[in-house]
């Protein structure tokens, strides 16, 4: 892998996306896709956030998109069939967004899509972006253990299991993009460790193109956490939030190392479960709650954490636990005997 080749992704991504960003603001401000905070968070959300553009994950969306296809067309060209069915899976994802967010602010109705009108189609795109990494022999149907060196056959059971644990990654990631700069801050050492791994794990094979996508993503996150970081000038919205949960799931399962995706995105996970916690405990003791209120940042929110406080710890939390995936590959792959 060319070190100036990622390098070139990350600046031209970064300075793009700088480039947009004060043409994509007033477009949003213009035509009105603003916020309206719905009664799931703190209450002073309502005060501090309302208002505030959504759909903003274009400014990092489309210099990802741009980048990518200009630097990673040789790969795809060379047979690197996992970029390109990485970016139809991460695009159309950020489609389904862009819908949910263009009914929010354009057709006024505040719930965006309804849960099945979400559901159905991610979990196909999960579905069918499975099947073409498992026909492309990209996949099989084992799942990897590196630090207890043990591989899982899960033969059928593969897609059974993992369709609905990336469909929970996928909203997992939408549903920290809570706070100002959380989900893009969080996201940055996922990025980047993939960018490490390209370096490694790409040497001799078609995996390169998967790493210009990491470093023109990083490229993009970095320019848009300028706009997004407290006080936030715009929110990435669904359209930025699940392209963004699309590439979470896509950069692991495209090197087929879907471990990467519990492990690495551990604050995803946190996330994900707080969420699914209270709803189960609160049905079950009939009212009763775990957390104060989930997704679990609000918790930390409603215990006196600042914003910036809340976004600097967990986005260590995401740093420790890529820095565990990236140990578990390293030692298994150099130090393992």
């Amino acid at each position: 892998m060319n070190y100036w080749v990622v390098l070139t992704a990350v600046a031209a991504s970064f300075l793009l996306a700088l480039l947009l960003a004060p043409w994509i603001l007033p477009w949003l401000r213009k035509l009105k896709c603003s916020s309206s905070i719905l009664e799931i968070g703190p209450s002073w959300h309502k005060k501090t956030k309302e208002g505030t553009p959504i759909m903003g994950g274009l400014i990092f969306i489309i210099p990802t998109i741009l980048v990518t296809l200009i630097l990673g067309t040789g790969a795809m060209l060379k047979g690197d069939i996992r970029l390109l069915l990485s970016l139809i899976f991460v695009v159309l994802c950020g489609a389904v967004g862009f819908a949910d967010d263009y009914i929010k602010v354009v057709k006024k109705r505040n719930q965006g899509l309804s849960v099945m009108q979400k559901t159905l189609p991610l979990m196909l795109l999960i579905a069918l972006y499975l099947g073409g990494l498992y026909t492309a022999n990209i996949i099989t149907d084992t799942i990897f253990i590196p630090y207890l060196n043990v591989r899982l056959h899960l033969y059928y059971f593969y897609f059974l299991i993992m369709i609905p644990l990336l469909f929970f990654f996928v909203n997992a990631v939408n549903l920290t993009d809570g706070l100002d700069g959380l989900a893009t801050s969080a996201s940055l050492p996922y990025t980047i460790s993939f960018i490490i791994i390209g370096f490694f794990v790409s040497v001799g094979s078609s995996n390169t193109g998967m790493t210009v996508f990491a470093a023109a993503l990083t490229g993009g996150l970095l320019a848009f956490l300028i706009y997004n970081y407290h006080p936030a000038k715009v929110f990435m919205g669904d359209t930025g939030s699940l392209f963004l949960g699309a590439s979470v799931v896509a950069l692991a399962m495209a090197y087929d190392m879907p471990y990467f995706i519990v492990i690495g995105g551990i604050l995803f996970l946190i996330e994900g479960i707080s969420v699914v916690l209270q709803v189960v405990f609160y049905k079950l003791t009939h009212g009763k709650r775990i957390f104060k209120m989930t997704p679990i940042h609000h918790h930390f929110e409603l215990c006196g954490w600042s914003e910036v406080k809340i976004v600097s710890v967990f986005t260590v939390i995401s740093a420790i636990g890529c820095l565990l995936a990236l140990w578990g590959m390293f030692y298994y792959r150099y130090f393992n005997v």
